[in-house]
């Protein structure tokens, strides 16, 4: 029979320590440490304080626990004196089934790995979604990291030992994350639609209103329809939107989802048949993505309240208040030189100048939207009247370090930074390599080199500013030639606006000085510009409760990165949640991951602010 919380905070204390048993590789006082913090109110909160009592007990026991884990397909598995538990695990992930050739490479890393760090390489085999990685999933996490860093590699074995334990409490208590489960289901489905040229290369990336784009909205629709949701529609630029009506609403026949994307209905921001009072609470997302990039991004904070809604729908539950889903088109800003389409025609921001841009192929978003059977004219009629909402909240992976540092499978979002894009070119003279002197050169790209350093220096003067140079190119560049031209992207973002002001201030002074002195010239082009977006603080209090309540410890934080919430700002409350990333939170990358349990953590906690919602609209 599986355990229950009751029972373990009622143990006494070695009957207590014999449930818990073997979480932590040979390493019992783990669980006895954190034993004497009961009771426990939730399994995330024991799990919470186990990783605690390790972060906290010092280098040394850290090591000897990394250092009691055998080797993956090792000694221990030949000889057979694996725990119980290794066991089961490895031979899950097929490690016992080796051929001669994969096994002698296991063993050739595992040489490797134990002569660089001093100790075994550890990885969770049951991987993010608790069901097995496979065998080549696990060899190329080890030819990876085999080449990180000490101190990093130290803190993620420490990581994955965590999520081993974690799967095998599970296992205890017989719970299974089957909400966080669907929503990873859905995002491993949709990953299944990529542009060409990189699905082909096994790489994600999804731009606006390719063939690619337009799957991923019509598979969107399907689920909705499979949610309960009582409306869906594919909007004038692209958007998936699904409402779920409130009790006591009239609610007519639950609409199809569109087919395709021609022909889509317009979204005027209200429902059909629901009384002039009622209001919505309106979440989601965007579904395209960078190229080469994350499964998570973005999809995620459609994914997850999608999950609610299947829920409340399956419990034939409604609230007082609809929920409004949104898939938004288009947020990244890679076919064109625009970001948040999708948000920003809600909010009556969409810029028609836009629809005269090209993409790389020459292609300008108006024949691309005209291609995909979008209605133009209908743009406008998409914007929302804020009075008919009760605000706007966004769930995201975090996409940075820190809640994976720190162990914490939550955050909640303070603010999101103000940014502003651009696009330029400095344009000399290209010449010789070999016969043009240094002093007589006109270096383009030396003087992008220049600015990059400037701005990296400049945004580390503020703490917390960031600038990034993320594109350059020299267009027909040669070994033997002085660039003539050079093309770059610069991204910059600070916390406050004022702060971001003074940053791209000085930022292009020092483009023209630079220009001014080498006998340069240079164009520029804003291509983005969103202010910050500080979270209501009624809603950051409503997901703050909603953490709480799981037994998550509270963690604030800001938000370094651009999201839809903050287009939605500039007409509603808005307030975020952060979730937890993988592989120290990278982002835009295909290793980008976060896992099913963590997941199941936020739709909960997504739960747990309707209900909170709920019960204020009650009183």
């Amino acid at each position: 029979m599986p355990l229950t919380l009751d029972q373990l905070n009622a143990a006494p204390l070695p009957e207590a320590l014999q449930m818990l048993d073997g979480l932590y590789e040979h390493s019992p006082w783990i669980a006895e440490r954190a034993l004497a913090q009961r009771p426990f109110a939730s399994l995330a909160q024991l799990k919470h304080t186990m990783t605690r009592v390790l972060d906290e007990a010092g280098l040394e026991p850290q090591l000897a626990l990394i250092r009691a884990h055998p080797e993956l397909a090792g000694k221990a598995m030949v000889s057979q004196t694996l725990t119980a538990e290794s066991t089961h695990e490895q031979t899950k992930a097929g490690l016992t089934n080796c051929t001669p050739e994969e096994f002698a490479l296991i063993q050739r890393l595992n040489a490797a790995y134990n002569a660089r760090f001093g100790f075994p390489f550890i990885l969770a085999v049951r991987g993010p979604r608790g069901t097995g990685l496979t065998k080549a999933q696990i060899i190329e996490a080890f030819e990876r990291r085999v080449h990180g860093h000490p101190n990093f590699e130290r803190a993620e074995c420490l990581r994955n030992i965590h999520r081993i334990a974690e799967i095998r409490l599970n296992d205890k208590f017989g719970f299974e994350p089957v909400d966080g489960q669907l929503v990873w289901d859905w995002q491993e489905k949709l990953a299944q639609h990529s542009d060409p040229s990189y699905a082909e290369q096994g790489q994600l990336t999804v731009t606006y209103l390719t063939d690619a784009h337009r799957a991923c909205a019509q598979r969107i629709s399907h689920w909705m329809k499979d949610c309960g949701f009582d409306e869906i529609e594919i909007d004038a630029v692209g958007n998936v939107v699904g409402r779920y009506h409130p009790a006591g609403a009239f609610t007519a026949v639950r609409a199809e989802p569109v087919e395709a994307l021609a022909n889509p209905s317009t979204g005027s921001g209200r429902t059909a048949g629901v009384g002039a009072q009622a209001k919505y609470l309106i979440t989601g997302s965007h579904y395209d993505t960078v190229r080469n990039g994350g499964k998570y991004d973005g999809r995620l904070g459609i994914f997850v309240p999608m999950a609610c809604v299947q829920k409340l729908h399956a419990a034939g539950q409604r609230l007082p208040f609809g929920i409004e889903v949104v898939g938004f088109a288009e947020e990244e800003g890679q076919r064109y030189k625009a970001t948040f389409l999708g948000s920003g025609a809600l909010t009556g921001h969409f810029d028609t100048a836009w629809l005269d841009q090209q993409d790389a192929d020459g292609i300008t978003m108006r024949e691309a939207m005209q291609h995909a059977g979008l209605c133009i004219d209908d743009i406008p009629k998409l914007q929302r009247a804020p009075t008919k909402y009760l605000g706007f909240i966004e769930v995201h992976i975090e996409q940075g370090p820190v809640l994976n540092e720190l162990n914490l499978p939550l955050g909640i979002v303070t603010s999101i930074n103000g940014s502003v894009r651009y696009q330029g070119e400095v344009i000399g003279m290209a010449s010789h390599a070999g016969t043009t002197p240094m002093d007589r050169r006109r270096d383009a790209a030396a003087a992008v080199a220049e600015l990059i350093l400037y701005a990296e220096q400049r945004a580390a003067q503020d703490g917390d500013s960031v600038a990034t140079v993320g594109m350059l190119q020299v267009p027909n560049g040669s070994i033997n030639v002085v660039p003539g031209a050079c093309r770059f992207s610069l991204d910059m973002r600070a916390p406050t606006n004022a702060q971001r002001d003074a940053l791209v201030q000085d930022v292009l002074a020092k483009l023209d000085e630079i220009c001014t002195r080498r006998g340069l010239r240079h164009t520029l082009e804003e291509t983005m510009r969103a202010a910050a977006a500080p979270s209501a603080p009624e809603w950051q209090a409503r997901w703050e409760a909603a953490t709480t309540a799981l037994g998550v410890p509270l963690h604030r934080m800001p938000s370094g990165a651009g999201h839809d919430a903050m287009k939605l700002h500039e007409v509603m409350p808005q307030a975020m949640l952060f979730v937890r990333g993988l592989n120290s939170g990278i982002s835009h990358n295909p290793l980008e991951s976060t896992t099913s349990d963590d997941m199941e953590l936020c739709v909960n906690a997504f739960s747990h602010l309707l209900e909170q919602l709920a019960t204020e609209h009650k009183h």
